[in-house]
């Protein structure tokens, strides 16, 4: 496993991390698969953990918290994120000073755990002001239960640009990373966002970064969804929206390129991402052995010059 700095941040972590977004606690054998990939993980070198106090109303963060108690605290980098709703009233979500006090002392009981090193807003809160929020986060970082906090993909440019403006002006403690949603199918962050944080020094910890497992390879064109697949049973249906016919063809051909070079889909998908390095970390899912095997493949896999120039021009093609 490699590791790197977040942003201009001396805070390192592993090229590959492990949200816990979608974690099915839902039975105790499925529970117990869970604690076995966060073992193995930790084993493979993994040293950052991603949650938040919105995955399955709080029980993310207990079962993550009671797995990495086991470990030493220094060895281990843990990320939680606040503004969902933690309760039915007006000031149980979002980003005010209220919410985000109280639930980052809700965060650390359920993890049992004195400080997290990452804290993120998990959306942007249009009701309160940026001020606010950014003067909040900096003072709990001067209370010890943060060490450096970050933003969510709704925060966008213009955002991010007067975030930097506020911190300056107040001479908060800096914003360190953002969370977006980056993959070879959706690219948006390079327009704007990632030129933002280059100049920054803020680190990007991208989720989502197999497209929802169409980057696995695993789905098919003209093929049924294989059984257990997000596709069959995601309420949302976020992935069934990528499987259409242009792209399920060029994952055909980038899992050509893959087998090319020695390796399978969900490493070239990964190793892309890890191909910028204002990338510090790409937060990764695993619900078997298996699929964390093949995560953990693509830290310091590199992409041949010539594969490279064949994914730009695939892309290229597309865009005509």
């Amino acid at each position: 496993m490699k590791y790197r700095s977040v942003g201009k941040a001396g805070l390192k972590v592993s090229e590959i991390a492990v949200g816990s977004w979608m974690t099915d606690l839902g039975s105790n054998q499925k529970m117990e698969t869970a604690a076995e990939i966060i073992r193995l993980a930790y084993e493979g070198g993994v040293n950052f953990f991603d949650c938040a106090d919105a995955y399955s109303g709080g029980e993310a963060e207990r079962f993550l918290g009671r797995l990495l108690k086991d470990y030493r605290r220094s060895s281990i980098v843990v990320s939680s994120k606040v503004f969902f709703p933690t309760g039915g009233g007006a000031n149980e979500w979002g980003l005010s000073r209220k919410h985000i006090v109280e639930n980052i002392d809700r965060s650390l009981k359920n993890m049992g755990m004195e400080y997290l090193d990452l804290y993120y807003c998990h959306r942007f809160d249009p009701s309160t002001p940026m001020e606010e929020t950014l003067r909040t986060l900096s003072y709990l970082v001067d209370q010890g239960k943060i060490l450096y906090y970050g933003v969510s993909e709704e925060w966008g440019g213009a955002r991010l640009e007067e975030a930097q403006r506020i911190i300056r002006e107040y001479r908060l403690h800096p914003l360190t990373s953002v969370q977006p949603q980056y993959h070879m199918m959706d690219r948006y962050i390079e327009h704007e966002i990632m030129g933002i944080c280059e100049k920054y020094g803020v680190g990007i910890t991208p989720f989502s970064p197999l497209a929802q497992g169409l980057l696995t390879g695993k789905y098919k064109k003209g093929q049924p969804y294989p059984q257990g697949s997000r596709a069959t049973h995601q309420a949302d249906r976020q992935v069934n929206n990528l499987l259409t016919d242009e792209n399920l063809d060029r994952v055909e051909k980038l899992a050509q390129i893959a087998e090319e070079l020695g390796t399978n889909m969900s490493v070239l998908a990964l190793a892309w991402i890890l191909r910028k390095e204002i990338v510090s970390s790409v937060i990764t899912g695993a619900s078997r052995k298996e699929q964390l095997e093949n995560n953990l493949a693509a830290s310091g896999f590199e992409i041949p010059a010539d594969a490279m120039k064949r994914i730009e021009e695939m892309r290229s093609r597309r865009m005509r």
